[in-house]
């Protein structure tokens, strides 16, 4: 029985950044090494980053991508790591895009593994089920392999896939079994949501079990746009038993050492519904002998607060620095929004990289404005004051207007200053508004929605009051005045307002709007869950009407099953309302 040493490296990789992602495989290559594997595995599309979305579409893109794989392989050669099997995504090509008027039927652009080994692409192997639903559009993208490649290492048989293809009962994994592999290799760029990782390893271990074979599932970490990756790479044995998994949101090398059944010789049995070709590469030269014994470990699973915390601080790091910012500036009103934005920026880039900017009006409260200078004293941000009822009152001078329109106007004055930061000093503006208020529009178009990015922005309101009381109990200075948790949330644009005066509680407001946006339900099963009729009613109402508000929002990392952006498209110009006559 052959014992397999195996890597899996949970890296970050960067969209479009193909020197720097090739540069990243060769470096943990290099510690896979040096720990004896056999093989170290990266994530999916691991040298273009995931997701490319319209990128592939580009010939020059394409040929890069694959440039890059070849000169890879000869990289790795010359580093002294040619006998270390390495199985990297990238995108491939067989012809033109599926779009294309030369659009060939059974080719086009693929989603692809490869197995390098000694200087050379040894192997190959298209994805074979290609998502197309909540983020996903693969269907638009590629086309779908049909051939499993299985690939002999010394005397074991490893199967390739790639991430939507364990997703999926049949194809690959019922081909693996019908191949006789004794281990399938998965490599992913899975995207995080809340709780999905006890969905990942019922998965993997049904899989395992649907091909007889361990898994080996290698999942990347890391922030694109409103995406954030978790890692939470595991292998898990033919019986289906966990024997090693990552933690998330870091970088990590899973090492372990796996006893794999003897490859034979022995022709695949006749097809089994699977629809799946066998193609089969024996690579030259034999494992080489190991002289200790490697655990990966499991790690401990965390809570769902330092769960999402960890996705959000992830998210905007990767998005500044991905992206060239050097800070980031936000408004700080003393209010819990603003103060968990602070927070979560703070705890990502650093205090010395963070500004926040009180722009209190003369609707401003003292305690307000104590709140947020605490805050800062908290959290060591940079903190600056910008008083805007100066500037209001300019407006008003010169304009008649009156109620809400003065309202908006405030905001809108704090949107021009906190542009105005941006642009002479270079800083990202952060948006602070959660998911609550982004559903039923409850933020002024120009103003307190201005912003590059949004922490919140898949955060219900009464989830941020929880992030806030979590993220006081970890170790150091509480950075969350109480204040800012306790008080009654309100937009202080008008004498003694609250939120709760044009908005139902958030506790009974945010089941609606899960339900409604989340989980697609229509106004009959909203009513039939307790919901009062009257409130369903007003609540979709006002969701139905802020689309075109949600579409010009900033975008923002997502955590739930369905975020507002790429996952819920909905047409703005729609008069269909639940419950109306048909």
């Amino acid at each position: 029985m052959p014992t397999l040493r195996i890597a899996l490296a949970q890296v970050n990789s960067t969209v479009g950044d193909i020197r720097g992602n090739a540069a990243s495989v060769r470096r943990w290559s290099r510690e896979a090494a040096d720990a004896g594997a056999h093989l170290v595995a990266f994530p999916e599309m691991m040298l273009t980053g995931y997701p490319i979305e319209d990128l592939v579409f580009r010939n020059s893109f394409v040929e890069a991508s694959r440039s890059a794989l070849r000169a890879l392989a000869a990289d790795l050669a010359a580093d002294g790591l040619g006998e270390l099997a390495v199985v990297v995504g990238y995108v491939d090509a067989d012809g033109p895009p599926a779009i294309s008027a030369d659009a060939v039927p059974g080719s086009g652009r693929r989603d692809a593994s490869a197995l390098l080994h000694r200087g050379e692409v040894v192997a190959t192997y298209y994805k074979h089920h290609l998502p197309n639903y909540g983020v996903f559009d693969e269907n638009r993208y590629f086309e779908p392999g049909d051939t499993l490649t299985v690939v002999r290492l010394g005397t074991a048989d490893v199967a390739l896939t790639v991430c939507e293809d364990i997703w999926q009962a049949g194809g690959p994994f019922t081909a693996a079994r019908r191949a006789g592999v004794g281990l399938v290799v998965n490599i992913n760029a899975s995207p995080y949501e809340l709780n999905k990782d006890d969905v990942r390893l019922a998965l993997v271990q049904r899989r395992a079990v649907e091909a007889g074979a361990a898994v080996a599932f290698v999942n990347m970490i890391g922030g694109q746009d409103e995406l954030v990756f978790d890692g939470d790479s595991m292998i898990v044995s033919a019986s289906g038993e966990l024997l090693a998994r990552t933690g998330q949101f870091a970088e990590a090398l899973l090492v372990h050492d796996l006893d794999l059944p003897e490859a034979t010789d022995t022709p695949p049995a006749a097809e089994h519904g699977d629809g799946m070709r066998i193609s089969r590469v024996v690579t030259a030269g034999d494992l080489a002998a190991l002289t200790d014994r490697r655990e990966g470990g499991i790690a401990d699973r965390v809570s769902d607060e330092e769960e999402i915390w960890s996705a959000l601080v992830l998210g905007l790091h990767d998005y500044v620095n991905k992206n060239g910012f050097r800070s980031v500036v936000f408004g700080l009103s003393g209010g819990i929004d603003s103060a968990v934005v602070a927070a979560i920026a703070v705890d990502a880039l650093g205090p010395e990289r963070v500004v926040g900017v009180s722009l209190p009006s003369g609707f401003s409260s003292d305690h307000s404005k104590d709140d947020a200078a605490d805050l800062a004293k908290r959290t060591g941000l940079d903190y600056r004051t910008e008083p805007i009822q100066a500037m209001v009152d300019g407006f008003l001078a010169n304009m008649s207007l009156s109620g809400l329109a003065v309202e908006n106007l405030q905001a809108r004055v704090r949107g021009v200053i906190l542009m105005a930061l941006s642009n002479q000093e270079g800083h990202l503006v952060l948006t602070t508004g959660n998911k609550s208020e982004l559903a039923v529009g409850y933020s002024t178009l120009y103003g307190d929605s201005v912003g590059g990015f949004n922490p919140l922005k898949d955060v219900p309101k009464t989830m941020v009051w929880q992030l806030a009381r979590w993220r006081n109990t970890r170790p150091g200075t509480p950075p969350i005045p109480e204040n800012s948790i306790t008080k009654a949330p309100s937009a202080e644009l008008r004498p003694d307002q609250k939120d709760s005066d044009s908005l139902p509680d958030y506790e009974i407001l945010d089941p609606i709007i899960k339900g409604y946006v989340d989980q697609d339900l229509g106004r009959d099963q909203l009513v039939a869950a307790g919901n009062d009729p009257a409130l369903v009613d007003r609540t979709l109402r006002m969701i139905d009407l802020a689309e075109y508000k949600r579409r010009q929002s900033a975008p923002g990392t997502k955590i739930s099953g369905k975020a507002f952006g790429r996952d819920r498209r909905l047409p703005i110009t729609n008069l269909f309302r639940e419950g109306q006559a048909v």
